[in-house]
């Protein structure tokens, strides 16, 4: 099989990691564990089982309303704030020794001023502006200053720097200063999220999900997999991915996404993104070589 990966959120739940977990996968996404006792579990049985870990910032639970960091706050002493809180958890990080570490971008989100973004969800205000309030010079000075900042932490602390696409605005997807970037700073990495760029096809009639997996997925280190229902709500989120899953009932179309990942980069992880206690384990395995088999080509449509 490819790279599979599994998510661990909240803690060490050793019901989802034997059920989840194969032989033959990659590893496992860390977020939001609520002390050591849970790292000293994943540490544990990282060593004993043999697989690699990823860490979705923030590795520790802190309790905050808002749970990433504002790095693209125009604000610089809420920037600074920002990176001293991932300077503390790298510090923290540093026995776990974690592959990769994940971060939401952009922070705040950028959303565009003529989308409803009701059925976006977001913890608390300040997590987002709007287009409108921003410059699209200032966005891409405080992103340089970003990949910069994260690039020398990425040498200090031995870890692939990863960025999560939250919403997406046209600063984004109709420049090419990100793309830039990414060929400038070729340690840091994309992730992108199937249902996410699913839910933002649906709501944004100006955004393009194929376009953007298109051009960014060759710089792509991991992808989130699971689908959702829009419809016109969001319903069931974080599904796991299943082939009688129809785009006619408003689920995401993951085979076509698939197979353009596939086209464009051959190295991608996937990390199982998806709440699998939805569905039975017959259909769980269906879920993985299915995947699979859209990966290597064998499955066709």
């Amino acid at each position: 099989m490819h790279q599979f990966m599994i998510g661990q959120y909240g803690g060490y739940d050793f019901h989802k990691y034997h059920r989840d977990f194969k032989a033959a996968f990659y590893g496992i996404e860390a977020c939001s564990f609520p002390g050591d006792e849970d790292c000293r579990h994943l540490m544990e049985e990282s060593k004993s089982k043999g697989f690699r870990v990823g860490v979705h910032f923030p590795f520790r639970a802190n309790g905050s309303a808002i749970r990433d960091a504002l790095f693209l706050s125009s604000d610089p002493d809420e920037r600074e704030a920002a990176f001293e809180q991932i300077r503390t958890e790298l510090e923290y990080l540093t026995v776990l020794k974690p592959e990769y570490i994940l971060f939401h971008y952009p922070k705040p989100v950028i959303l565009d001023d003529r989308v409803d973004w009701k059925l976006w969800r977001f913890g608390d205000r300040r997590e987002y502006i709007f287009e409108s309030e921003c410059t699209l010079s200032g966005l891409i000075e405080r992103s340089e200053s970003l990949f910069e900042w994260l690039d020398l932490r990425s040498r200090e602390y031995h870890f692939t720097p990863i960025l999560e696409f939250d919403a997406l605005n046209r600063y984004v997807y109709e420049h090419d200063f990100f793309e830039k970037l990414l060929l400038k700073y070729p340690q840091i990495q994309l992730c992108l999220d199937t249902a996410r760029l699913h839910l933002q096809d649906k709501l944004d009639p100006r955004f393009d999900a194929k376009a953007v997996l298109r051009k960014y997925a060759k710089y792509a280190g991991l992808i989130h997999l699971s689908t959702a229902q829009v419809n016109p709500t969001v319903q069931n989120s974080h599904y796991p991915v299943l082939p009688e899953l129809s785009v006619q009932d408003g689920w995401a179309p993951i085979a076509e996404y698939l197979q353009i990942i596939r086209g464009e980069n051959s190295r991608v992880k996937i990390m199982f993104e998806h709440r699998s206690d939805l569905i039975t384990e017959d259909q769980l395995q269906q879920c993985y070589e299915w995947v699979d088999g859209i990966l290597k080509g064998s499955v066709y449509f």
